[in-house]
């Protein structure tokens, strides 16, 4: 029987891949004026940033219960040698505690390991694509929790974000603190480190921040994979994917940001991922 691969819906990985690859997604929530909404499937995209943007409401969010992951545990475990769960970063979610407390109480006699990327959207998503892969190919389960471990610190991130008013929000802000209440034409550039935000950079124009996208894309030896995302403009991420000419275009996947990572990114979000081989 094959391994079973499982992740949050905050991976960011487009439906139909998540379908091709045989990916099991559990959905999280996004909550307005105390409407609950499970990510992707009660709340779209558009329906999402249209009222992010234009609604002015303020929304939160939550993760998986125990009992949704306890479901899909219960589920797999009838048909898999294994069942590997990768998820968003403990220190941005409480999406693992929820994973680690439904594998406590499952019936599945498969074996079931917990993955923390300390990561989100589509770094996070690079993982569980390139782990399904893996076990579509039959490799076993602790050949592919040994891969996924080691490539972890090979997955790179540089995300710009149109303004920090929605992370400062909902407070995962972590060391980029500082840069709140910078001058509006300020882009800010960040990274994920230690499984929370941290400052990189900040430039003076979207179109400068949009090179430095270019330039980080771009200044890796070795790139085993490109993964771009956007949240509200995706002929931007098109237009910075085209300028990518040293790896092939077809071969770089291209996801939305989806309601509840936008919550705290907001609109006008784009990011790039990059896995390396070394």
């Amino acid at each position: 029987m094959p391994v079973k691969i499982v992740t949050n819906s905050t991976a960011d990985i487009p439906k139909e891949l998540a379908e091709e690859l045989d990916i099991t997604v559990v959905s999280e929530y996004v909550i307005f004026n105390n409407e609950c909404y499970r990510d992707r499937i009660d709340i779209s995209e558009d329906e999402f940033y249209d009222k992010l943007v234009h609604e002015n409401i303020q929304a939160t969010t939550s993760q998986p219960t125990p009992q949704d992951f306890l479901e899909v545990y219960d589920r797999l475990g009838k048909e898999a040698d294994g069942i590997i769960s990768i998820h968003i970063s403990t220190n941005l979610s409480g999406t693992c505690k929820s994973a680690e407390h439904a594998k406590k109480h499952t019936t599945t006699k498969c074996p079931i390991e917990i993955i923390d990327s300390q990561t989100i959207s589509l770094a996070l998503g690079m993982a569980v694509i390139n782990a399904a892969k893996m076990a579509k190919a039959g490799m076993g389960f602790q050949e592919i929790v040994h891969a996924v471990n080691a490539m972890l610190p090979r997955i790179h991130v540089l995300i710009m974000f149109d303004t920090l008013e929605y992370l400062a929000r909902g407070g995962r802000i972590g060391k980029a603190k500082s840069l709140v209440g910078s001058l509006l034409n300020i882009k800010p550039l960040l990274t994920i480190k230690g499984g929370i935000f941290a400052p990189v950079q900040q430039v003076h124009s979207k179109s400068k921040a949009k090179k430095k996208l270019l330039e980080f894309a771009t200044g890796f030896r070795d790139i085993e994979d490109i993964y771009a995302v956007y949240s509200t403009d995706r002929t931007e991420a098109v237009e910075l994917i085209q300028k990518i000419t040293h790896f092939p275009t077809e071969r770089i996947v291209l996801s939305r940001l989806g309601p509840v990572i936008g919550t705290h990114a907001g609109p006008g979000l784009l990011a790039i991922a990059v896995r390396t081989s070394g």
